[in-house]
């Protein structure tokens, strides 16, 4: 199977994590010359506390999530790794709940390959569903890698 697309979903919680997660798209988005779509997924509530943090013009109606995502730190961070290694990328955003809305975005990019960050969990909580990462697993239309990060 050839990689054409590979999506990369990161989400509030990846901030910590953003080398690993560049490391991991770059592995398997370099060799294949594949084109990585770096989405930045926002419940609702987290997207009005970024519009207001980064200091969005409310009055401004075409504000649209694909511009948030671009100015988030996160995405920043990311972008200039891809770009360092010339991985061809593009950038999206979404609002909605983190799982449902990677799954989709997926679909709609038709991405061969999904990557997700996640945390280490303890058995108790390996056992309990609602992970965000567990149900892009379980869910996804294409396999799924799972970053956990170093801390």
């Amino acid at each position: 199977m050839t990689l054409k697309t590979v999506l990369l979903a990161v989400g509030p919680g990846d901030a910590d994590r953003t080398e690993e997660l560049a490391e991991a798209v770059i592995e398997v988005a370099a060799p294949a010359d594949a084109t990585v779509v770096l989405a930045h997924v926002f419940t609702s509530s987290e997207y009005d506390e970024v519009l207001e943090r980064l200091e969005f013009d409310a009055e401004r109606s075409e504000i649209v999530p694909d511009d948030v995502a671009a100015r988030h730190s996160t995405v920043r961070e990311l972008v200039a790794a891809l770009e360092e290694r010339d991985v061809e990328y593009e950038i999206r955003g979404a609002v909605g709940d983190h799982s449902d809305a990677i799954v989709d975005l997926a679909e709609s990019v038709d991405a061969d390959r999904v990557i997700v960050g996640g945390r280490r969990r303890s058995p108790t909580g390996k056992a309990v569903f609602g992970s965000t990462a567990q149900s892009v697993m379980l869910s996804a239309p294409c396999p799924v890698t799972f970053v956990r990060g170093e801390r």
